[in-house]
């Protein structure tokens, strides 16, 4: 693919951008969602196309990635059959456009004049993202549908993410849904679409995209510059079948951070404590924010997977390590240690979130939330 020279003022850092990966609009090949673009590109061919699509799931999973290709699918084609003089041509079969296109490199260097990207502005006095999309963010909209009017083409608006709109923003927006401007396309990119307004729901058709197999994760992390190997399966497990959510593992090493949390379950009631004090003081250290962050999700994941299998009495398809399954049915063993474990989660999880929320020591942070995980395998409160 020919690199397109990016803007500088699209410098910004974007929330949606993975840290190692290829951004959406970047990547080329939509993995493992066959039957959405299926259901799209049937509905365009169709005639029918509606003017509002949220684009639903898992955080993670190509939701983005799905909507800049919709985009760039959209911008390539003509309106209607302009009465030439070899007719119409033929419906799309794919939705796929050659990176090599005009339109493709414009989308990518978001220049591309038909189309606008909603998203959380720049605060240049924080000189961070804002927290939330504001109505100011889409009051730019009338001016993009001023302009890009009187060239008579297609035109997309892709909202990422839709969960970010405050009240305001999303009421906007749902004004635009009830009186969509012509020839227009609204995107909404949604990870909790039950957070979004009822009426801006009823108001689009849902596409929702699932997790990622191990196969289908394979490919995905190739194709973002990745090689997981063998470790395909555990990253799909982990991550709940999201791409950012593997990246993010393998980035901060993740799986072997599970390997570790598991193992240190595995000695309970006795805890091996200075095993627990290395991972603590390694957490701890400075500039390991991110895989402190990393442990507090893998410790939420242990926890729910081993309740879970306790719970219903048989292993999870899919262990993220080699003895995961053993070591959650010795602490587990039946539905009566799995409520067990359910209801000290809260807990543990709770304290671990507010030690963080007001700078605890890490260290000392880790070795409290281990401690009382211990307990819990003892048999105490």
């Amino acid at each position: 693919m020919r690199a397109v020279e990016v803007p500088e003022n699209d410098l910004i850092p974007e929330a949606d951008r993975v840290e190692g990966a290829p951004h959406p609009r970047e990547t080329e090949t939509l993995i493992g969602h066959s039957e959405a673009e299926q259901a799209f590109l049937d509905a365009f061919n169709s005639g029918r196309l509606h003017h509002g699509w949220l684009i639903s799931g898992p955080q993670g999973v190509g939701k983005a990635t799905f909507a800049w290709q919709i985009a760039k699918f959209l911008l390539s084609q003509p309106l209607e059959d302009d009465g030439g003089l070899f007719g119409a041509p033929p419906p799309p079969t794919t939705m796929r456009v050659s990176p090599e296109y005009p339109v493709a490199q414009q989308v990518v260097a978001l220049s591309e004049p038909g189309l606008f990207l909603l998203r959380r502005g720049w605060n240049d006095k924080t000189k961070k993202l804002k927290s939330m999309i504001t109505v100011d963010e889409v009051r730019k909209l009338h001016g993009f549908f001023g302009m890009s009017a009187v060239d008579g083409r297609r035109r997309v608006v892709i909202v990422d993410a839709a969960d970010d709109m405050n009240v305001q923003a999303a009421n906007a927006i749902l004004k635009m849904l009830e009186e969509p401007p012509a020839r227009t396309t609204i995107l909404l990119v949604s990870h909790q679409p039950s957070r979004l307004l009822p009426t801006i729901r009823s108001r689009c058709r849902e596409l929702r995209l699932r997790p990622l197999d191990a196969g289908n994760m394979t490919a995905a992390l190739s194709q973002a510059g990745a090689e997981p190997e063998d470790d395909a399966a555990a990253l799909a497990t982990l991550s709940g079948g999201s791409v950012g959510g593997a990246m993010r593992l393998i980035r901060l090493d993740g799986l072997k951070l599970y390997e570790q949390l598991i193992s240190l379950m595995d000695t309970m009631p006795r805890l091996d404590q200075p095993q627990a004090i290395k991972l603590a003081d390694h957490l701890a250290a400075r500039g390991n924010d991110a895989k402190l962050e990393l442990f507090e999700t893998l410790l939420d994941l242990a926890i729910a997977r081993m309740a879970r299998q306790g719970s219903l009495g048989v292993p999870a398809p899919m262990p993220a390590t080699g003895h995961e399954t053993q070591v959650f049915a010795k602490l587990a063993p039946d539905a009566w240690a799995a409520r067990k474990w359910a209801d000290q989660a809260q807990d543990i999880l709770a304290r671990f979130r507010h030690g963080r929320a007001v700078n605890l020591d890490p260290s000392a942070l880790i070795l409290d939330t281990l401690f009382h995980m211990n307990r819990t395998a003892a048999g105490g409160a």
